[in-house]
């Protein structure tokens, strides 16, 4: 039985604890921390009988003790730092929400701190455990493709997600998180380092903030979306979308956005940041950036993000045959591989299982898979190292940013 913590019960937070809390016989959660009493009493039902001890910050939870095998980390990413040092102190393994922290120099010193203490940290790479990316891994592992030679991948965020993510809401300034490719692509730069099972040598980046910019705003729009916009009808990024489509995306930045009545939703997009015209927000990060990088084993890399597109896709090029595969355009939840092989010329479906998400289940199946192997990862025989687990890929992803600030004119 691995016995858990979770510290910040925003919408990561209480994805994990719920998953954790379907299967009892293994794990148990023992406390639960927020600055919303809500969300810390919501996790801490999630305990077996009684309810969990809540903390309502973290000076008290802390305070408290080593209070579990495992404290799962989900606060904002400018505290990930502070607080996986301070759980490091007292012991804990961690699950740790990527980022790992705002600078590869707190990267690396996590992982000294960790290595010293003999203490685990998992960085939540969910995308590793979902079905797509494993028999991704196991074609690779396999020899199928002969010697890996270069791969590509991008991933396309979806213009809403952008906008409600990186231009109106939690990490749309760098300074207040981190730099967009660590904190939307740092799966993509892990499953770099992880399929070719090297890290990064050399690299260059480029990109910027090109469309949500206050120059690009039409005439007439107004600073928030409710105050008349005579462009709504036609605005794609239209705030009111979440009484309608974009409803679901409110439960990760209102709380009892489940129950939310039209008039409850209303005053959330007359009041809030996610109620504000994507041109003029106070946004920084960039809509676009491109990386190109070798890693020290030879092989070599190239990587697209952009908002203008859904999903991700990756192309892995060897010298018995190329695997290619992604996000279906049909749906969402689908995804698609196939293996071209050089010798016969045919090309070979590969059956990936798509999960059910009537019921969330989160990144492709991610979400569920990363909580099922907590206690392979961190229990007594754990695969797990001392140490930061997915350095590599944090170290890939902030290189680049250094690469693209200093190409910037």
């Amino acid at each position: 039985m691995l016995t858990i913590a979770i510290l910040g019960c925003g919408s990561r937070g209480r994805t994990y604890s719920r998953f954790a809390a379907s299967l009892p016989d293994r794990y148990e959660i023992v406390a639960a921390c927020d600055l919303v009493e809500s969300r810390a009493r919501e996790v801490s039902c999630h305990g077996k009988g009684q309810a969990a001890p809540v903390f309502l910050n973290d000076r008290d939870f802390f305070a408290a003790g080593k209070l579990a095998d495992l404290v799962v980390i989900a606060t904002q990413d400018r505290d990930h730092y502070s607080h996986a040092s301070q759980a490091i102190a007292l012991g804990y393994d961690i699950l740790l929400e990527k980022p790992a922290a705002q600078t590869l120099e707190e990267c690396e010193d996590l992982d000294r701190q960790a290595r010293a203490a003999g203490v685990k940290i998992g960085l939540c790479f969910v995308l590793r455990y979902t079905p797509f990316y494993r028999t991704v891994k196991a074609v690779v592992d396999s020899g199928r493709l002969g010697t890996i030679i270069s791969i590509h991948a991008s991933e396309g965020v979806e213009p809403y997600h952008q906008a409600h993510s990186f231009v109106r809401g939690h990490w749309a300034k760098s300074a207040d998180s981190t730099p967009m490719i660590l904190a939307k692509c740092s799966h993509d730069a892990d499953l770099f380092c992880w399929l070719a099972n090297s890290e990064i040598r050399k690299i260059a980046s480029y990109g910027g903030l090109e469309f949500f910019r206050k120059e690009n705003a039409p005439v007439g729009a107004p600073e928030r979306c409710s105050d008349g916009c005579p462009h709504s009808q036609e605005c794609i990024y239209d705030a009111h979308r979440y009484l309608t489509d974009k409803r679901s995306w409110l439960r990760m930045v209102l709380d009892g956005a489940e129950t939310a009545s039209d008039e409850d939703i209303k005053k959330f997009i007359n009041t809030s940041p996610w109620g504000r015209c994507v041109f003029h927000c106070d946004n920084d990060v960039v809509d676009h950036q491109v990386i190109a990088g070798e890693m020290l084993n030879g092989i070599t890399i190239n990587f697209t993000m952009t908002a203008f597109d859904f999903g991700r896709s990756m192309e892995i090029y060897g010298t018995r045959g190329v695997l290619k595969g992604g996000h279906a355009w049909r749906s969402a939840n689908a995804f698609e591989l196939s293996i071209r092989d050089h010798a016969s010329g045919q090309t070979t479906e590969i059956p990936v299982e798509h999960p059910d998400e009537s019921e969330y289940a989160g990144h492709g199946g991610g979400d569920f898979g990363i909580v099922d192997s907590l206690d392979r990862l961190f229990g007594e025989k754990g695969s797990l190292p001392p140490g930061l687990d997915g350095l590599a890929g944090h170290r890939l992803a902030l290189l680049a940013e250094q690469s693209r600030m200093m190409e910037k004119p």
